[in-house]
């Protein structure tokens, strides 16, 4: 199988980044107002990829808070590795460009009228509105784990107070105490997301509670990677990390949150501290819109991104079912380009383009101990986002110190380059 160069697959990650995949079509007579939900990687990118392109176009973004924090590499915060303020980056960048930024809470979207509304009793109108706001928990499927509760055993799914919260509890833990992961069946935000934080939180472990235990209670059998976790956890933090999958669990039938407990059929696990991922869906705002159809996520023309549900509005990252893209923070980044020449395009009345999207997908087992996997997607004849044949690929199990060093070096490129050319 062929892989991907990682340094020309973080330049080709830059340029789909800021949008020279696509020639920019020619600006029409009119002002064109666009609103974008959310300020993330598929929000950010969409909208600076948009102004690059079409610097006239009416451009606000609305995000919940002022500022945004990655969930890339917050499970280095939660490691005690790095700090949230590293991982944080204001807008101001942004408007300086010439976009307006409407912090506040999308409540629905009237697509025929063509206006979204906010908690503060606002309303936006648009020409087209792209919709980047991820994921939100389901408080609600897990007997015993509720949305009340959920500081008990945190998610720390969204970086923020959870990310803090989180590291917190575990620097407190009991010498020889036992955390526990519970990750959710997929689809979910960032599938390898939950088997890195074992293995960071595993390398705060061997400095600090050497003796600590790491549980990995699973909705699946199998994930993204297995091998070379697995290798790695042998070889780094031998018998401190054990992965329970569905198989050997039977699934999850209830948790104890105030107990810290998680019952299956077949065994119950009690933590000192609890991780406990619940499972996901898009926006409550998107559904109650009428965008998911009768599903739990977004459902969309897969070339422009357009709502199958709703005319000009547009759906990208975690919300949407995107064909084989997982749902990660570069997916969504390269995602929003694309999405802002497809808006260009259909604003001055031309055929969007088609491209091929990239997604590489880093994970640290260590700070300087990393694996990959990169794919390449694009169109097919049904019209569906599927992966290219013989591209990409994932890091080789008989890899050297060296390359799995240089794989570590290479993710922090990766984040450190992205970012800035979002945030400034």
């Amino acid at each position: 199988m062929k892989t991907f160069n990682r340094r020309q697959a973080l330049a080709l990650s830059a340029t789909a980044a800021t949008g020279l995949l696509l020639a920019s079509p020619t600006l029409g007579a009119n002002r064109p107002k666009i609103i974008i939900i959310g300020g993330g990687f598929g929000g950010i990118s969409a909208a600076t990829v948009l102004k690059t392109i079409q610097p006239d176009f009416d451009i606000t973004i609305v995000t919940e808070t002022d500022s945004f924090s990655t969930c890339p590499f917050s499970n280095l915060v939660i490691a005690g590795l790095r700090s949230l303020k590293s991982i944080t980056f204001s807008y101001k960048n942004i408007a300086a460009q010439g976009m307006s930024i409407k912090v506040g809470k999308v409540t629905t979207i009237d697509a025929v009228k063509r206006v979204l509304s906010l908690t503060d009793g606002s309303n936006l109108s648009f020409d087209r509105c792209i919709a980047s706001p991820g994921i939100e928990m389901q408080f609600d499927q897990i007997p015993g784990y509720t949305e009340a509760l959920q500081n008990l055993m945190p998610h720390a799914w969204r970086a923020g107070a959870q990310t803090l919260q989180l590291r917190d509890q575990l620097s407190s833990m009991q010498q020889g105490g036992t955390f526990i992961i519970y990750a959710p069946n997929t689809p979910y935000r960032c599938p390898v997301a939950p088997y890195e934080r074992a293995s960071l939180v595993a390398h705060y472990f061997t400095r600090h509670n050497p003796t600590a235990k790491i549980l990995i209670v699973d909705e699946k059998d199998s994930f993204a990677k297995q091998a070379l976790f697995t290798q790695a956890w042998e070889l780094l933090y031998p018998g401190m990390i054990t992965h329970f999958p569905f198989s050997e669990t039977g699934g999850i039938i209830e948790v104890d949150a105030k107990n810290l407990e998680i019952m299956t059929p077949f065994e119950n696990f009690k933590g000192d501290v609890v991780n406990f991922i619940p499972p996901q869906k898009a926006p409550q705002f998107l559904l109650q819109s009428g965008l998911g159809g009768n599903g739990l996520w977004c459902q969309i023309d897969e070339a422009t991104f357009e709502s199958k549900h709703a005319p000009n509005i547009h759906i990208l990252g975690d919300a949407a079912l995107v064909g084989d893209m997982p749902k990660s923070g570069f997916s969504a980044s390269v995602q929003g380009g694309i999405c802002a020449h497809a808006v260009a395009s259909l604003m001055n009345g031309e055929p969007p383009k088609t491209a091929v999207l990239l997604n590489t997908c880093y994970s640290l087992v260590a700070p300087d101990y990393g694996i990959s996997v990169a794919g390449a997607y694009r169109i097919n004849d049904e019209g569906r986002l599927r992966s290219i044949k013989n591209t990409g690929g994932a890091s080789s199990i008989d890899a050297s110190d060296e390359v799995r060093k240089a794989e570590a070096s290479y993710a922090y490129d990766w984040y450190n380059s992205l970012t800035h050319i979002m945030f400034g």
